[in-house]
Protein backbone atom coordinates (compact mmCIF):
# COMPACT_ATOMS: atom_id res chain seq x y z
CA UNK A 1 0.00 0.00 0.00
CA UNK A 2 2.51 2.98 -1.38
CA UNK A 3 -0.23 4.78 -2.62
CA UNK A 4 0.85 8.66 -2.85
CA UNK A 5 -1.26 10.77 -0.63
CA UNK A 6 -2.07 14.48 -2.37
CA UNK A 7 -3.51 17.48 0.26
CA UNK A 8 -2.20 19.47 2.78
CA UNK A 9 -1.37 18.43 6.14
CA UNK A 10 -2.69 20.09 8.95
CA UNK A 11 0.10 21.94 10.41
CA UNK A 12 0.57 23.47 6.78
CA UNK A 13 -3.17 24.84 6.92
CA UNK A 14 -2.58 25.82 10.88
CA UNK A 15 0.30 28.02 9.39
CA UNK A 16 -1.88 29.54 6.60
CA UNK A 17 -4.67 30.23 8.66
CA UNK A 18 -2.07 32.34 11.00
CA UNK A 19 -0.87 34.34 8.35
CA UNK A 20 -4.25 35.13 7.57
CA UNK A 21 -5.00 36.49 10.72
CA UNK A 22 -1.64 38.56 11.42
CA UNK A 23 -2.49 40.17 8.15
CA UNK A 24 -6.28 40.65 9.19
CA UNK A 25 -4.95 41.96 12.49
CA UNK A 26 -2.91 44.76 10.67
CA UNK A 27 -5.04 45.36 8.13
CA UNK A 28 -8.63 46.14 10.02
CA UNK A 29 -8.00 49.02 12.17
CA UNK A 30 -6.41 50.56 8.71
CA UNK A 31 -9.37 50.15 7.20
CA UNK A 32 -11.67 51.62 10.26
CA UNK A 33 -9.70 54.53 10.23
CA UNK A 34 -9.93 55.49 6.80
CA UNK A 35 -13.64 55.36 6.54
CA UNK A 36 -13.54 57.17 9.51
CA UNK A 37 -11.48 59.11 7.64
CA UNK A 38 -13.63 59.19 4.57
CA UNK A 39 -16.97 59.84 6.46
CA UNK A 40 -15.04 63.48 8.11
CA UNK A 41 -13.72 64.72 4.75
CA UNK A 42 -16.96 64.60 3.33
CA UNK A 43 -18.85 66.10 5.78
CA UNK A 44 -16.35 68.72 5.45
CA UNK A 45 -17.32 69.23 1.58
CA UNK A 46 -20.48 69.26 2.65
CA UNK A 47 -20.41 71.68 4.94
CA UNK A 48 -18.23 73.96 2.28
CA UNK A 49 -20.89 73.66 -0.35
CA UNK A 50 -23.16 74.85 1.95
CA UNK A 51 -21.36 77.61 2.65
CA UNK A 52 -20.35 78.23 -0.56
CA UNK A 53 -24.17 78.63 -1.35
CA UNK A 54 -24.81 80.73 1.36
CA UNK A 55 -22.58 83.36 0.40
CA UNK A 56 -23.84 83.55 -2.76
CA UNK A 57 -27.20 84.38 -1.69
CA UNK A 58 -25.53 87.12 0.22
CA UNK A 59 -23.39 88.40 -2.76
CA UNK A 60 -27.02 88.21 -4.50
CA UNK A 61 -28.49 90.29 -1.49
CA UNK A 62 -25.66 92.93 -2.20
CA UNK A 63 -24.39 91.50 2.12
CA UNK A 64 -20.88 89.66 1.96
CA UNK A 65 -19.75 87.55 4.89
CA UNK A 66 -16.45 88.81 6.60
CA UNK A 67 -13.92 85.63 7.35
CA UNK A 68 -15.06 83.22 10.58
CA UNK A 69 -13.75 83.85 13.55
CA UNK A 70 -14.59 82.02 17.09
CA UNK A 71 -16.37 85.63 17.91
CA UNK A 72 -18.26 84.55 14.44
CA UNK A 73 -19.44 81.34 16.57
CA UNK A 74 -20.92 83.18 19.27
CA UNK A 75 -22.73 86.14 17.20
CA UNK A 76 -24.90 83.61 15.76
CA UNK A 77 -27.69 82.63 18.38
CA UNK A 78 -30.17 82.03 15.73
CA UNK A 79 -31.16 78.58 14.97
CA UNK A 80 -32.01 78.37 11.46
CA UNK A 81 -34.22 75.02 10.31
CA UNK A 82 -33.37 72.56 7.68
CA UNK A 83 -36.58 73.99 5.30
CA UNK A 84 -35.52 77.47 6.60
CA UNK A 85 -32.27 77.27 5.12
CA UNK A 86 -32.82 75.36 1.77
CA UNK A 87 -36.04 77.55 1.11
CA UNK A 88 -33.72 80.21 1.17
CA UNK A 89 -30.96 78.19 -0.82
CA UNK A 90 -32.55 75.90 -3.58
CA UNK A 91 -32.74 75.43 -6.03
CA UNK A 92 -31.22 78.53 -7.31
CA UNK A 93 -27.74 78.49 -5.04
CA UNK A 94 -27.67 74.47 -4.45
CA UNK A 95 -29.25 71.79 -5.89
CA UNK A 96 -29.87 69.91 -2.76
CA UNK A 97 -28.96 70.84 0.86
CA UNK A 98 -27.11 67.93 2.42
CA UNK A 99 -28.98 68.29 5.82
CA UNK A 100 -26.58 64.61 7.37
CA UNK A 101 -22.91 64.54 8.29
CA UNK A 102 -21.11 61.37 7.10
CA UNK A 103 -22.13 59.66 9.92
CA UNK A 104 -25.99 60.27 9.28
CA UNK A 105 -25.79 62.78 12.42
CA UNK A 106 -27.72 66.07 11.26
CA UNK A 107 -25.67 68.85 10.49
CA UNK A 108 -26.54 72.47 12.81
CA UNK A 109 -27.21 75.72 11.03
CA UNK A 110 -27.26 79.02 12.79
CA UNK A 111 -27.01 82.99 11.75
CA UNK A 112 -26.99 86.45 13.54
CA UNK A 113 -30.89 86.50 11.94
CA UNK A 114 -33.08 84.72 10.21
CA UNK A 115 -33.16 84.04 6.73
CA UNK A 116 -36.29 85.41 5.94
CA UNK A 117 -35.35 89.22 7.52
CA UNK A 118 -34.86 91.69 4.66
CA UNK A 119 -31.45 92.67 5.77
CA UNK A 120 -29.40 88.70 5.12
CA UNK A 121 -27.09 87.30 7.62
CA UNK A 122 -23.98 88.81 8.36
CA UNK A 123 -22.62 85.72 9.77
CA UNK A 124 -23.44 82.15 9.81
CA UNK A 125 -22.41 78.64 11.08
CA UNK A 126 -22.61 75.13 9.87
CA UNK A 127 -21.94 72.65 12.67
CA UNK A 128 -21.25 69.07 12.63
CA UNK A 129 -21.47 67.20 15.66
CA UNK A 130 -18.76 64.21 14.84
CA UNK A 131 -18.69 60.56 15.02
CA UNK A 132 -20.74 60.72 18.43
CA UNK A 133 -23.46 62.88 17.64
CA UNK A 134 -23.39 64.44 20.94
CA UNK A 135 -25.53 67.37 21.32
CA UNK A 136 -25.34 68.15 24.74
CA UNK A 137 -25.01 71.89 26.42
CA UNK A 138 -26.36 74.61 25.90
CA UNK A 139 -29.18 75.21 23.18
CA UNK A 140 -28.65 72.14 21.95
CA UNK A 141 -25.07 72.69 21.15
CA UNK A 142 -21.57 71.59 22.78
CA UNK A 143 -19.95 74.05 24.88
CA UNK A 144 -18.12 77.19 23.32
CA UNK A 145 -15.66 75.80 20.93
CA UNK A 146 -12.08 75.86 21.47
CA UNK A 147 -11.41 76.64 17.54
CA UNK A 148 -8.04 75.05 15.80
CA UNK A 149 -7.52 71.58 14.97
CA UNK A 150 -8.82 68.85 16.82
CA UNK A 151 -7.65 65.18 16.43
CA UNK A 152 -10.18 62.95 17.37
CA UNK A 153 -13.23 61.88 14.91
CA UNK A 154 -15.89 62.69 17.94
CA UNK A 155 -15.06 65.96 18.10
CA UNK A 156 -17.36 68.72 16.45
CA UNK A 157 -16.36 70.40 12.80
CA UNK A 158 -17.37 73.76 12.43
CA UNK A 159 -17.57 76.07 9.38
CA UNK A 160 -17.98 79.44 9.77
CA UNK A 161 -18.00 82.84 7.34
CA UNK A 162 -15.73 81.57 4.90
CA UNK A 163 -13.26 79.07 6.67
CA UNK A 164 -13.38 75.81 9.29
CA UNK A 165 -13.01 77.49 13.08
CA UNK A 166 -12.81 73.97 14.23
CA UNK A 167 -11.21 71.12 12.13
CA UNK A 168 -9.75 67.76 12.27
CA UNK A 169 -5.86 67.39 11.55
CA UNK A 170 -3.41 64.88 12.04
CA UNK A 171 -3.93 61.48 13.26
CA UNK A 172 -7.25 61.08 14.27
CA UNK A 173 -8.38 58.95 17.22
CA UNK A 174 -11.18 57.08 17.79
Amino acid sequence: MTRKQKGFTLIELLIVVAIIGILAAIAIPNLLTAMQRSKQKRTMADMRTIATAWEARATDMNKYNAAGTISAVTNCTKTISKGELSGALSPTYIKLLPIKDGWGNPLRFMADQSMTNVAPAQAYLVWSSGKDGDTSGTNGFEAAPTGGATTAFNNDIIYSNGSFVQYPEGVQTQ
